[in-house]
């Protein structure tokens, strides 16, 4: 009964619980009673996949605004605390919403590679999100507890942020140009596990007689290659995302909550955009311009308002719409300069 009622991260014990609990009921809905069946994701499906969980991701937005009882350790002012809580969510909602994007890419890669059959490829993502879960709690515990000990470390951040952000913009930050046959970590699970090319329904492991023996032996099969790979793609993203979404806000539950439910409303819109992801073609020079952005505003906010006192302090709001005119522009200048192609 400690756990409830003692704080974690800022946060008390019954809060965390209550949101994993949320999202455990979400992910049982969509498993258990919305795709029990295997079969093809339509894209009018996927849409309304989509406005389901970015309409709880508002509604969660309204409860930080309400409700919400941010720490104040967490927040540069102490005034208005639940509108800073609430401008920080949703920010990092959209940051994380557009890192992410990439890996729609990637993860199209891998089922095409390893020719994972469309009514199949929704289960994969499934559990790859509850890889995510885990993961970004994992990384998230580790950034929080070195950023709010070592505040310092927001400048390496900032100093990370600009430099990923420079390089995108110069080099496209294409990740378009995956090679999965010279993948290491492909050839390391096909080399040291029994793998068959046979996907037998929606089974990662298959029993089958071993052609040596004669003997039955379970084989991975590439559904569980393909599980593998996703979680490693979110794995590297987590690389980019992690630093970025603590250079919006410092509070723990706001970048873990803003995290997951991008990761949801993502994965739930990748049979919409899949196919079309090639329109977004010019969305990475929004976003490297968000990156480089947020490392500025670190560098504004805690050098030269907070320590300096040379600048104003620069409110979260301005973060937040500045984000959403460059990646709503870079998406709306991508779709009419691909306008054509799509024709």
């Amino acid at each position: 009964m400690d756990f409830f009622v003692s704080e974690f991260a800022g946060q008390p014990g019954w809060l965390w619980l209550a949101f994993l609990g949320l999202i455990g009921f979400l992910l049982w809905l969509d498993l258990g009673v919305v795709n029990k069946k295997d079969g093809v994701v339509s894209p009018a499906k996927s849409a309304l996949m989509w406005v389901g969980f970015a309409s709880l991701a508002l509604a969660f937005g309204a409860y930080v605004y309400f409700v919400y009882d941010p720490d104040p350790v967490f927040y540069l002012s102490p005034d208005n605390l639940n509108q800073q809580a609430a401008i920080q969510f949703f920010t990092g909602y959209l940051l994380e919403t557009a890192l992410a994007f990439d890996n729609i890419f990637v993860i199209s890669l891998i089922f095409g590679y390893l020719a994972i059959p469309r009514e199949y490829q929704h289960r994969v993502l499934f559990w790859g999100i509850l890889g995510a879960i885990v993961f970004r709690a994992l990384f998230i515990s580790a950034g929080a507890a070195v950023v709010n000990s070592w505040t310092w470390v927001l400048y390496f951040f900032a100093a990370f942020l600009i430099w990923t952000g420079w390089r995108m913009l110069s080099s496209g930050g294409d990740s378009h140009d995956m090679k999965l046959e010279d993948n290491r970590l492909l050839r390391f699970m096909r080399k040291r596990l029994k793998v068959t090319d046979r996907i037998d329904n929606h089974n990662f492991f298959v029993k089958s007689p071993n052609p040596k023996n004669g003997r039955l032996a379970t084989y991975a099969t590439p559904l569980f290659l393909a599980l593998v790979m996703v979680e490693t793609a979110d794995i590297v993203f987590a690389v980019d995302s992690v630093p970025a979404i603590f250079a919006v806000t410092r509070d723990p539950f706001i970048v873990y909550t803003s995290n997951i439910f991008a990761i949801l409303g993502l994965r739930s819109m990748y049979f919409m955009l899949a196919a079309a992801v090639e329109r977004f073609a010019y969305l990475k020079y929004g976003l490297s311009l968000v990156l480089v952005l947020i490392g500025a505003k670190i560098i504004w906010n805690f050098g030269l308002s907070k320590e300096l006192g040379w600048l104003p302090y620069l409110e979260p709001q301005w973060a937040l719409i500045a984000t959403l005119a460059l990646i709503g522009g870079s998406i709306l200048y991508s779709l009419f300069r691909t306008r054509n192609s799509a024709r």
